[in-house]
């Protein structure tokens, strides 16, 4: 009795009151929300927006990732995955060798291929044309999301090209969709020391705004866990929820937990460590609690988090497990020790045991199949 005296008198309860009131929630609250040491509510509020928002319904796709290249110029403090163009440990897929790729995932019944790879200034804009026309030819029932708005951004200045002319004719090629990546921290000050020849914070909202008004939905994601502070993460949400309110462009919000192993952030940093399974529930709950109605979906990216955490962030306000995969790089590089590869009835046997509905979905979100 104690406790719930305790729980109704302290500025976590009434702000899960004007959540639950459907009311938005502003930056100071939020601050109160992921400073809050108090996990039990933090988790049941998410929970119950969840199931107001979503239902009890948890989705997966069935799709491939594929990784064309990790020469890169940006050399990100936090990247494992990057090699410099010179480097003898570089490689770029040549497009027949990425058709195979897409001819496995579409024998395997792939919905969808996930294609993202660096900032490498030796492939022609013409590469990613073809790439994209290659495989809408071969496989035209693939949905390509492909990109990040960090590419984008780099393709632009690397050819000479506005972002939207790189859009329009990367969607005339056959892009449909783009992953969130890139976003790290929209932080600028931040950036310019982690990330600083990466597009700023304001060129990734920028190019995720014209993406968005030529019909191009995206996801949304964050890096947390390395030397952000927790009110950065939070002015990270609110910075995505602003431009959801004007685009509605967002699929899903999707946190990413930060992997230090082999990145030049931790060989600076070597007390630096992966953060806590509590802090992952905290910032997912937060995330779900902070964004509201703008986001419907938040995903439980099983690839960073490990499949049981990821079970268990579906208690978090969590409601989808990503997908399949197949083959992941860019967290493998940097250490992570989840496996690569999840099938569609191991993602199935997940959810049912969460105690939830497994319902396999297309990439926007249309229920291809459910399992009662």
């Amino acid at each position: 009795m104690r406790l719930l005296h305790e729980l109704r008198n302290s500025e976590a309860y009434e702000i899960a009151e004007k959540a639950l009131a459907g009311e938005e929630l502003s930056r100071q609250e939020g601050y109160a929300l992921i400073e809050s040491d108090n996990l039990f509510l933090l988790g049941a509020l998410a929970d119950e927006l969840r199931r107001r928002q979503v239902g009890d319904i948890v989705t997966f796709v069935v799709n491939r990732q594929i990784n064309y290249t990790n020469a890169c110029v940006s050399a990100c403090d936090f990247c494992a995955f990057y090699r410099t163009p010179e480097s003898g440990e570089a490689y770029t897929l040549s497009i027949e060798e990425i058709l195979e790729k897409a001819a496995q995932a579409a024998r395997e019944g792939a919905t969808e291929l996930h294609i993202v790879g660096s900032h490498n200034p030796e492939l022609p804009f013409e590469y990613y044309e073809e790439m994209l026309r290659e495989i809408r030819r071969h496989f035209p029932a693939l949905h390509l999301k492909a990109f990040t708005a960090t590419e984008i951004a780099f393709f632009s200045k690397n050819f000479g090209m506005s972002v939207r002319e790189v859009l329009s004719r990367l969607k005339e090629a056959g892009l449909k969709s783009m992953p969130g990546g890139g976003a790290e921290i929209l932080d600028e000050e931040l950036r310019k020391k982690l990330c600083p020849g990466k597009a700023s914070a304001k060129e990734w909202l920028s190019v995720m705004r014209t993406a968005h008004e030529l019909g191009i939905k995206s996801n949304a994601t964050m890096l947390f866990g390395h030397v952000e502070s927790l009110r950065q993460r939070v002015d990270h949400m609110l910075k995505l929820r602003e431009l959801q309110k004007t685009t509605h462009g967002f699929m899903s919000f999707i946190p990413l937990v930060y992997h230090p192993e082999n990145t030049p952030l931790k060989r600076s940093m070597p007390e630096l460590m992966r953060t806590s399974a509590l802090d992952v529930l905290r910032t997912i709950a937060v995330a779900r609690v902070l964004l509201g109605d703008s986001f419907r979906n938040i995903r439980a990216y099983w690839v960073m988090l490990g499949k049981k955490l990821a079970q268990v962030a579906l208690h978090y306000g969590a409601n989808d497990l990503d997908g399949t995969v197949v083959e992941e790089r860019v967290a493998h590089a940097a250490g992570a020790k989840t496996a690569q590869l999840a099938t569609r009835e191991e993602l199935i046997s997940l959810i049912r045991e969460a105690k939830r509905i497994p319902a396999q979905r297309s990439t926007d979100y249309e229920i291809i199949q459910r399992w009662g």
